[in-house]
């Protein structure tokens, strides 16, 4: 560690600064430091390197169902990256890039209803999403804009709260649970995987849509990423039980705005259950980080591809 100037102190002392931060609206976290030692670390030497070898912005794709950690883990990178290898990191993620709340109705009316809840592929701006990562890519790096989506009122913010990003970062963390899933075999679509596919979608318009999305500027859009961290979690039955955790979460920061109840939540998530399925299922191929989470939603192992 000490070959690359670690400042290890420094790390650990911020790192657990922003820990105990976010026990305050979350459960306990365990393990803090060999989580550190043996997770955080070793993907930010990682990150450094590959920074190191492209000598240009690098685009850290992190995916992983609702509620596994993808905020918190981006933030502990952050920090790691700015204090032990001296890189300035962007975060962003793909559901501040939801479309409009008017948009997505017009789609329900065009298309499929479903279309008017936010989540699948289909209901970001794809367009502003490729122009964004574009502009990180580019040599010469212009002050940009990257939106912000407020979930409990369920529509964008005005430009006036958008993250401003006045000059070049070295690494940008691209987070949300779809970033890089791949399109279902058509074959794979034949069969509704929930109660809402199987009531709403009865004619498959709504899935395959999504998957069409996929193929094409979804595509786009994730040929963007360099290195893609994928956290894993046990069962898409623990979306749901980590989703109602990230609800309540929500709901501290967010007082008096509408926050979702259980059975609203248990049927926002059938939209996520087949991307997730089908990314739990293959995502250990493309991605060159793998995290998995136990039951208990604690870091369990650590795979390098």
């Amino acid at each position: 560690m000490s070959s690359i100037n670690l400042s290890y102190q420094r790390i650990e002392k911020k790192y657990l600064s922003f820990l105990k931060s976010q026990e305050i609206l979350s459960e306990p976290f365990r393990n803090k430091v060999s989580q550190l030692n043996n997770f955080f670390l070793p993907i930010s030497q990682r990150i450094y390197k590959k920074f190191i070898r492209s000598k240009k912005t690098i685009i850290i794709g992190l995916t992983g169902g609702q509620g596994s950690g993808k905020s918190t883990i981006s933030n502990i990178l952050k920090i790691i990256l700015k204090e032990g290898f001296n890189l300035k990191t962007v975060i962003f993620s793909i559901d501040d890039f939801y479309k409009t709340y008017k948009d997505r109705k017009k789609m329900s009316y065009k298309i499929n209803p479903l279309f008017l809840t936010r989540g699948v592929p289909g209901t970001h701006d794809a367009k502003l999403l490729i122009n964004c990562l574009k502009k990180f890519k580019k040599k010469k790096f212009k002050k940009l804009l990257v939106p912000k989506f407020d979930k409990s009122i369920d529509d964008r913010l005005k430009k006036k709260k958008w993250q401003k990003v006045l000059t070049k970062p070295h690494v940008v963390i691209f987070e949300g649970w779809c970033v890089g899933a791949t399109p279902q075999k058509n074959k794979d679509l034949l069969v509704p995987i929930n109660i809402l596919e199987k009531e709403k979608d009865k004619k498959r318009i709504w899935r395959n849509w999504v998957n069409k999305e996929l193929k094409r500027e979804y595509k786009k859009i994730f040929g963007m990423i360099d290195t893609y961290i994928f956290l894993k979690v046990p069962s898409f039955k623990y979306v749901y039980k980590w989703r109602l955790l990230q609800e309540k979460k929500l709901k501290k920061i967010s007082r008096g705005k509408k926050i979702m109840n259980n059975s609203k939540i248990k049927n926002f998530v059938m939209f996520y259950e087949r991307l997730t399925k089908h990314m739990l299922k293959n995502f250990d191929k493309k991605a060159q980080i793998i995290i998995k989470l136990d039951k208990k939603h604690r870091l369990n192992s650590i795979k390098f591809n």
